[in-house]
């Protein structure tokens, strides 16, 4: 892919994934990752940067919703310290899980996710 092809899907998909993070609540990373493999880096390399992009894109999106007094502090403290310590966990099992079964489980994921938002 050339460099100025690159940037633009860079730049659309960058867009692209901080509209779905910020409307969606990290929705972003389902975008970003095919986007990031499509580009060239390897299944575990775009799951991990895509978290490294949606980090902030969701610190922003808190801010715009906190803002708009759209925030609501108590029911997200529940799931700060479990969801730090999943986090930690699954950034160090990332690099146990080989790429072609990364992408599967990611699939299903997403699948999975498709279905239960049709569902409700």
């Amino acid at each position: 892919m050339n460099r100025k092809k690159q940037n633009t899907l860079s730049v659309l998909g960058g867009a692209a994934v901080g509209v779905l993070n910020g409307m969606l609540g990290a929705g972003g990373g389902m975008l970003a990752v095919p986007m990031l493999k499509k580009l060239g880096l390897e299944q575990t390399n775009a799951h991990a940067t895509t978290v490294a992009a949606v980090f902030p894109l969701s610190a922003v999106s808190a801010l715009a919703y906190l803002f708009l007094r759209r925030f609501e502090l108590d029911a997200a403290a529940g799931y700060l310290l479990p969801g730090a310590a999943g986090a930690l966990a699954g950034g160090l099992l990332l690099a146990k899980i080989p790429g072609k079964w990364l992408r599967k489980l990611f699939a299903c994921f997403m699948l999975w996710a498709g279905v239960r938002m049709v569902m409700r």
